[in-house]
């Protein structure tokens, strides 16, 4: 017998990814695409969990996260409504192109976590020796109307660092930590973005589920001279993000 679109997404058993976050995944879409209407009342958790060949104790944690997320209200003796769809506001476009990395995000705030010295980089940043070099690693989380939507980790080499001051730390993006710095000159960047699964750590920085969507963007600067001037990871919330690249 042939299985349907939800049985057979429900039955992928790719490791790391609970059956209550797919289920949560698949009614958001619901909840986006209208079939779910605001103000209108979805179906019971009996009748979901006959749909889904899941448990009720499941379907309830999914709907807990969408409940979680202001997308549905249940009341008790009524039913469980929707209240609203998914925000399309993005957040953050992931420019392809250096004048979008130096632009701020409009109404945000940045937290600065954790600032030490490390003398390595992650292995995550690829292709960079940084041996002999010593970096300042700053982990900050970037909020704009309440919601928590990047995760940065920045290194910048030790002499760089010396010239920030701590207002720029709070207030300006990672490309623009070194291309407002006199006598600096941006060379060579780059990024690269992958689409990935959010951890339990970074799930809780970032207020999501673990196996919520994220994007991983890295980004590498260097100036005329092949040095580095800073190198960053950032963690996006994948309902946050968009990419938009001029093809012509």
């Amino acid at each position: 017998m042939k299985q349907t679109l939800a049985e057979s997404t429900l039955s992928d058993d790719r490791p790391g990814v609970s059956l209550y976050a797919k289920l949560a995944s698949m009614f958001r879409s619901r909840i986006d695409s209208g079939e779910w209407v605001v103000g209108g009342r979805i179906p019971t958790v009996e009748d979901l969990a006959k749909s889904y060949g899941a448990a009720g104790m499941t379907i309830r944690q999914a709907l807990g996260i969408l409940e979680a997320e202001g997308l549905i209200e249940r009341f008790r003796a009524k039913g469980t409504f929707v209240r609203a769809r998914p925000k399309r506001d993005l957040w953050c476009d992931v420019k392809t192109d250096l004048s979008g990395l130096l632009m701020s995000r409009l109404g945000a705030t940045i937290e600065v976590l954790e600032d030490e010295m490390v003398d390595r980089l992650p292995d995550t940043i690829e292709g960079v020796a940084s041996e002999g070099l010593r970096y300042r690693h700053l982990v900050r989380r970037h909020t704009r109307e309440n919601v928590r939507f990047l995760l940065g980790h920045v290194f910048v080499p030790e002499g760089i660092a010396a010239m920030l001051t701590e207002e720029d730390l709070r207030t300006k993006t990672a490309t623009r930590l070194v291309a407002d710095l006199k006598d600096v000159e941006i060379a060579d960047a780059s990024q690269i973005l992958t689409i990935e699964r959010a951890d339990y750590a970074v799930a809780q920085q970032l207020q999501i589920q673990p196996d919520f969507p994220i994007a991983r963007v890295v980004r590498k600067i260097f100036d005329r001279d092949g040095k580095p001037l800073v190198f960053a990871i950032g963690l996006y919330r994948g309902d946050s993000v968009r990419i938009e690249m001029k093809l012509r």
